[in-house]
């Protein structure tokens, strides 16, 4: 067996071939009792793989191989190896904790435990400092916890100490400056807090200095400036105030400074013109402010500067333009004003060009063109004016190109075809004219091409056919002409297609069917003739389409109904009704074949479907005759019941539970006659109580007072509220399951909703801190969809009239729908229970305006917490005020973090106050806010904190 083991052994040049003394024996038998080596049982310890003795056999080195060692540090008897000198444990999978026995070794000059993540059961011991001749300790990635003892300031000898990547919290140590032949400092990826001590400003020979990704408070001390030997400095990730003290600019040796992430405010010291040697200096993600010092023209050196989201103003100064070893330069976010200085063209090294997000404005300078190894240009966000210059096209290794929300006029330079690794173009929300240039077809690798909201006229070019690996193409709000193109079915990676908004003529192209990946559909706003192609049906993906406001004319292709949202509204010519998901289910059975390609046989899919069509028409129409006999029956049985006590109520009830049996008396018998004891809610017009029926399923009932049920004109009112509930028919509106008429008896059957309004969730600190930010802009998300499918897709539209958080209900997953259509003020107009709405302090006439008005009401409640009345009275004084976003948002969840989050509560607040304007004419429609939500996926690109109410109100 010795033999065999044998094999894996590493031969040592070092080892003692016939160990000894005393010492040597001890060291032996700590190393075979720790069990590291397995079973070995040779006599000679220096053979075991890793372990190097000196001349006399005793241990100086201890390196053992991944292969052995999988074992505690506990189990090793340190103080038996006086003379180890050497320890590099890295990477070995180690568990357990650091005993304090490892501070025995009196001639310990090198300590390895990084990268040991199962060292995670104990701290750093405080017997590290007893090391005295210790010169690298790195016991960095190891998940050890605690604080860093103060006695490691007692490792005088010490030139590098990494405690990087742990969780180590509490202070740095005070008397850190102690540690004068330190050269390297790790402590970043921690939880350290407090300031950085004072005396660090002692460790004149470090050079790299890492405090990275901590909780540090507090300014930068001046005394840092003593550090001139320092090459390294990264402070960035924490919460470090005040300026950057001026006294930087005598670290002459400095290559890399990292202050970002922090909140450092004040000026950029032109003392960092000083700072020759610089390559790299990040100092994004601040509050700085003031201008940039001319001086930075002095770092010749700079390879990537980054001084994005602070609040910088001013010109970018010309002399940026000397910095001709620049390959990245990040100014994003800030409040920089003037135009874009030409001396740029001097940045030939340039790949990355960021200025989002700012207030530049003039042209953009031709001399771009010379910025020949450009991979991303960001300029959107900006007052740019002038034409996008054609030496845009010689940029050929540029992959995106953002020039949206600017002024920019003219055409799109067809040089733009010369493009062809581009795969994101972004030049919407300008004032482009012209047509889109053919050469736009070049564009082989482009994946996003936004140019909405523009002015651009003329054709689609069928050249976009030629683009396969487009996802998202939004041409909309433009002027664009003529057919949308046959071509347009080659984009099979399409997911995002929006035309809507411009002069489309010609029929809806056959060749739609073969997006299989299509998710998103607009081609509302324009003139297209025709029917609606069946081939819609092949797009199984699809989750929006909107076809309204056109002349479509025809039948509705049934398969409409398997969209989530569709839009249909304003084709006056448009004939039928669209089933419901369930009827229509089979007549749309054949559409699944979608991922296998586009049928070729047409004739054989027709008779398919139209074969099911009659089967699927002919099931509806015997359950449409069951109905009618069941309820009839009923009807019948109780009036029957009725002459039997000398009585004839002339009920009409139709509550259908799910195997197809009249419930009303289940009802009855659930609610115990509408006892009490099951009322879960009261109000003007009446009591909601919650039953459970024999099957299982619970309903919500909403039962009218009697004095209501007995006037005769509400009889009629209430019957014209079941038939408007009974044609609704969206995910978002709470379902009507049955109803009740009777001259005593008077109540709609509804689907329960576990978590009750948003107005009580919103107000219990319990409730309201489950309901975090993604699902509070769902819940808003999913009262647009509602109230436009309402407003654009029923017919008469409807309008609610009483959109408010008492009637937007959560489900148990907090989803929301819309409730009660207004029926105490359909049934008895004149009733002093009607809601009140703030929107008639606008109007007289109740429109859909109405509910958008209450829609920003509702949607400011949800982020806010609570009813914004305070923020409604105030909004004519907000400009000077100027209020931040996040100073009302509910303080009861934490900030949002996610860019992706806070964008979208941004949106919210935008879309709620657009709805608020006093004047109706000038309030989005619903329609379009339900667009907008759709559609909207942008990240965050400003903090969160720096977007006030006046930013938001225009």
């Amino acid at each position: 067996m010795a033999a065999i083991v044998s094999l894996f052994l590493v031969p040592s040049s070092a080892k003692s071939s016939s160990p000894s003394s005393l010492s040597s024996s001890a060291e032996a038998k700590a190393l075979l009792n720790s069990h590291w080596w397995g079973n070995f049982s040779s006599t000679n310890h220096c053979d075991l793989a890793g372990i190097v003795c000196n001349g006399a056999g005793s241990v100086i080195r201890m390196e053992p191989s991944l292969f052995y060692l999988n074992r505690r540090l506990e189990n090793m008897n340190w103080s038996s190896l006086p003379n180890l000198e050497y320890i590099d444990l890295s990477g070995s999978g180690l568990a357990g904790r650091i005993p304090n026995e490892i501070g025995t070794l009196p001639k310990l000059t090198h300590l390895n435990l990084s990268l040991n993540y199962g060292l995670n059961e104990g701290v750093l011991p405080p017997t590290l400092g007893n090391l005295s001749q210790l010169v690298h300790l790195d016991i960095s990635e190891t998940n050890i916890i605690g604080p860093i003892p103060s006695s490691i300031s007692s490792l005088s000898r010490l030139a590098k100490l990494f405690l990087h990547s742990n969780q180590l919290d509490g202070f740095i140590p005070r008397d850190i400056g102690r540690l004068k032949n330190l050269v390297e400092l790790n402590l970043s990826h921690n939880n350290l807090s407090g300031s950085i001590p004072k005396s660090i400003g002692n460790l004149t020979a470090l050079t790299q200095l890492s405090l990275s990704s901590n909780r540090l408070t507090a300014c930068i001390p001046l005394e840092i400036s003593n550090l001139t030997s320092l090459v390294e400095m990264h402070l960035r990730a924490n919460i470090l105030q005040g300026p950057i003290p001026r006294e930087i600019g005598k670290l002459k040796n400095l290559v890399e400074l990292s202050l970002s992430l922090n909140s450092l405010d004040g000026p950029i010291p032109p003392s960092i013109g000083n700072l020759s040697a610089l390559t790299h200096l990040f100092l994004h993600s601040n509050n700085l402010n003031h201008s940039i010092p001319i001086e930075i023209g002095n770092l010749k050196k700079l390879v990537r500067i980054k001084l994005a989201a602070n609040y910088l103003r001013g010109p970018i100064p010309r002399e940026i333009g000397k910095l001709k070893n620049l390959v990245e330069l990040s100014l994003s976010i800030n409040n920089l004003h003037g135009p874009i200085p030409p001396s740029i063209g001097n940045l030939i090294g340039l790949t990355l060009l960021d200025l989002q997000s700012n207030k530049l404005d003039g042209s953009i300078p031709s001399e771009i063109g010379e910025l020949k190894s450009l991979i991303m240009v960001q300029m959107d966000h900006n007052k740019l004016q002038g034409p996008i210059p054609h030496e845009i096209g010689k940029l050929k290794n540029l992959v995106e190109l953002s020039l949206s929300i600017n002024s920019l006029h003219g055409p799109i330079p067809p040089s733009i075809g010369n493009l062809t690794i581009l795969t994101r173009l972004f030049l919407d929300s300008n004032k482009l004219d012209s047509s889109i240039p053919q050469s736009i077809g070049h564009l082989s690798s482009l994946s996003y091409l936004d140019i909405s909201s523009n002015q651009l006229n003329g054709p689609i070019p069928s050249e976009i056919g030629e683009l396969k690996s487009l996802i998202m193409v939004l041409m909309n709000n433009n002027k664009l002409q003529g057919p949308i193109p046959q071509e347009i079915g080659n984009l099979a990676s399409l997911t995002n297609l929006s035309l809507d908004d411009n002069l489309l003529t010609g029929h809806i192209p056959l060749s739609i069917g073969r997006l299989c990946n299509l998710e998103y559909l607009n081609f509302a706003g324009n003139d297209l003739k025709g029917t609606i192609p069946g081939e819609l049906a092949y797009l199984r993906k699809l989750k929006h389409l909107d076809l309204s406001h056109n002349n479509l004319f025809g039948k509705i292709p049934y398969c409409l109904c398997l969209v989530t949202t569709f839009y249909l509204s304003y084709n006056p010519r448009l004939e039928s009704q669209i089933l419901n998901k369930n009827e229509c289910y089979e007549v749309c059975y054949q559409a699944k074949f979608c991922s296998s390609g586009f049928p070729s046989e047409v004739d054989t899919t027709k008779r398919t479907m139209i074969l099911a069509l009659v089967l699927s028409l002919l099931g509806i129409a015997f359950l449409s005759f069951l109905r009618f006999v069941v309820c009839f029956c009923f009807r019948k049985s109780r009036t029957i019941q009725s002459e039997a006590r000398g009585t004839n109520h002339g009920d009409i009830c139709c509550i259908w539970n799910y195997d197809g049996r009249i419930a009303y008396e289940d009802i009855i018998n659930a609610t115990n006659d509408f006892d009490i004891r099951y009322c879960i809610g009261t109000g003007g017009y009446g009591s909601v109580y919650k039953a459970q029926l024999p099957s299982g399923k619970v309903v919500a009932l909403k039962k009218l007072h009697r004095l209501e049920a007995e006037d005769p004109t509400f009889d009629h009112c209430f019957r014209n509220e079941v038939q408007m509930l009974t044609n609704v028919r969206h995910k978002n509106i709470v379902k009507l399951y049955g109803f009740c008429l009777h001259n005593r008896c008077m109540f709609l059957v509804y689907e329960y909703m576990e978590k009750g309004s948003l107005f009580c969730a919103l107000r219990f600190d319990v409730e309201a801190s489950e309901i975090g930010w993604t699902k509070r802009v769902n819940i808003v998300k999913a009262t647009a969809h509602a109230l436009s499918y309402l407003h654009h897709d029923c017919n008469p539209p409807i309008v609610h009239r009483d959109i408010s958080s008492n009637n937007i209900l959560l489900n148990s997953q907090l989803e929301a729908f819309v409730a009660d259509f207004g029926t105490a003020r359909l049934l008895n107009p004149d009733s002093s229970n009607q809601t009140v709405i703030a929107e008639l302090a606008y109007t007289i006439v109740v429109t859909e305006k109405c509910d958008v008005y209450s829609f920003g009401v509702v949607a400011l409640e949800t982020i806010m917490g609570k009813h914004p009345g305070d923020i409604l009275s105030s909004l004519r004084s907000l400009p000077r005020e100027n209020m931040m976003i996040t100073d009302i948002l509910d303080p009861r969840l934490p900030p949002p973090t996610n860019p992706i989050v806070a964008g979208n509560i941004v949106l919210v607040a935008k879309m709620a106050f657009a709805c608020l304007c006093p004047e109706p004419r000038s309030r989005p429609t619903m329609l379009r806010l339900s667009q907008e939500f759709l559609s909207h996926k942008k990240a965050l690109a400003a903090p969160l904190a720096t977007i006030s109410l006046l930013q938001l109100l225009n």
